[in-house]
């Protein structure tokens, strides 16, 4: 049986272009990843987030099961509250 890092690292070394989407999809989830842990440790619900972010709990809901890839000033809107940060880095 192969595991999911496996089939991933093979995909990766088949083929670029879905190497990058990959990637893609791994750093976004890192940064859901994130927002939600952050989330939980305040002790705020999807609920309360979404009041002080003025937007729906169900948008707060699809981002963070990934039903929905959230624009940047949407990222940038649930971080503030949670007092986080968004930082670029050149590779």
């Amino acid at each position: 049986m192969t595991t999911w890092k496996e089939y991933k690292n093979n995909i990766k070394s088949i083929n670029p272009q879905e190497k990058k989407e990959i990637e893609d999809i791994e750093k976004l989830a890192s940064i859901i990843g994130e927002i939600i842990k952050q989330r939980h440790n305040k002790g705020i619900s999807q609920r309360e987030l979404a009041k002080i972010c003025g937007m729906p709990q169900s948008s707060i809901a699809r981002i963070e099961s990934f039903e929905t890839t959230p624009k940047i000033d949407t990222l940038l809107k649930l971080m503030q509250p949670l007092g986080m940060t968004l930082n670029i880095s050149y590779v």
